[in-house]
């Protein structure tokens, strides 16, 4: 994790913020009780009670496949993913004010380059 963010869990959701109050990142996992999340699915849940239109793109990161889009909402600039390994999805969104729209997306990227899943569930 860069220095200059912090982290932090509460309940089931893990929040990782720039010290500087630009932005949030917030994970949150859904794991299903049996068998995989597959594309449609996954594509079917980031479509979902959604007031915007968000044009997902195809992404990989670390063994994990989904969908990542960017879209304006009110006065906040916002990137999610939807993350997918076996019966694993990951939501993960970042927010920050609009005229703060790009100044953290690398270090946004650093951080979520660093996923990986440590135990694999099998059935």
């Amino acid at each position: 994790m860069p220095s200059e963010w912090w982290a932090d869990q509460e309940e089931e959701t893990i929040l990782i913020g720039d010290r500087d109050d630009v932005g949030c990142i917030e994970i949150t996992t859904l794991c299903k009780d049996k068998g995989n999340f597959y594309e449609a699915e996954v594509r079917g849940i980031a479509d979902s009670d959604r007031e915007v239109n968000v044009a997902w793109e195809p992404v990989g990161l670390n063994g994990f496949e989904g969908l990542h889009g960017v879209y304006q909402e009110e006065e906040s600039s916002i990137r999610e993913w939807y993350l997918s390994t076996g019966g694993l999805l990951l939501f993960v969104s970042y927010c920050c004010e609009n005229e703060n729209q790009g100044m953290d997306d690398a270090a946004v990227n650093e951080i979520l380059d660093t996923l990986e899943v440590l135990e694999q569930r099998t059935e």
